[in-house]
């Protein structure tokens, strides 16, 4: 895991970053309504959107038949299958979100799996412009509390950020965030100077203090590793 909380010292050290990291992406939390214009991206969105009451829930049901009915009748419109992922994410989002209001149940997590099964499915047509918008809701579905693929999170949020015109430097500040996290330092890097170079001048420093100890933290150990003996 990226960070091995159970330390102090690395606790107060993480927090300082996520501090520093949601004051400079205007005060929302890193990953949830990723960037400025991410209207229905995030965990609670699915729920608010949808509703949580048994008749939102059978109409989700059946909008998810109708859905897969048609992804399997016409399996090369990576649209259909684009569609199919959205709704089961959202599905996910109704009743597969634990007490904390952010990480998935294993219910919820099953559901995120079929979610992102339709949606690879939709990447391996290679659509010519890849939806954006149910990228958003893949970050979400890789990430730690989803079914934690930290690898496919950096690619859907390189979709994400590829689309954003013009070009944001809280989306790039979050793609490095998550190439950090799965050890991905090239992108993070990338990702990260990118972020620096769009950021406004009062900002720059602050925020390659708060990406270098991101990177730094990928760096160490995991703390579940069993040294040598």
């Amino acid at each position: 895991m990226l960070f091995d909380l159970r330390g102090r010292g690395r606790r107060r050290t993480v927090r300082v970053i996520y501090l520093s990291l949601a004051i400079l992406m205007g005060g929302g939390l890193v990953l949830f309504g990723i960037g400025s214009n991410t209207s229905g991206g995030g965990i609670l969105d699915a729920v608010v959107g949808e509703g949580a009451s048994n008749s939102a829930t059978g109409t989700i049901d059946k909008r998810i038949k109708a859905a897969a009915a048609k992804a399997q009748a016409n399996p090369k419109d990576p649209d259909a299958w684009a569609q199919l992922a959205s709704l089961r994410y959202q599905r996910a989002g109704i009743d597969g979100i634990g007490a904390d209001d952010i990480t998935y149940t294993a219910k919820g997590k099953q559901k995120l799996a079929l979610a992102t099964d339709a949606w690879e499915r939709h990447l391996d047509l290679d659509p010519e412009k890849p939806d954006v918008r149910v990228a958003k809701f893949m970050v979400q579905a890789y990430a730690k509390t989803g079914i934690e693929q930290p690898a496919k999170a950096v690619q859907a949020m390189q979709i994400v950020t590829a689309a954003e015109d013009p070009p944001s430097s809280n989306l790039y500040a979050q793609l490095a965030q998550l190439a950090y996290t799965a050890k991905d330092l090239r992108t993070g890097d990338l990702a990260a100077d990118k972020a620096v170079e769009l950021a406004d001048d009062k900002d720059k420093k602050q925020l390659r203090t708060a990406l270098e100890g991101l990177k730094a933290q990928a760096l160490k150990p995991d703390a579940t590793t069993t040294a040598p003996s």
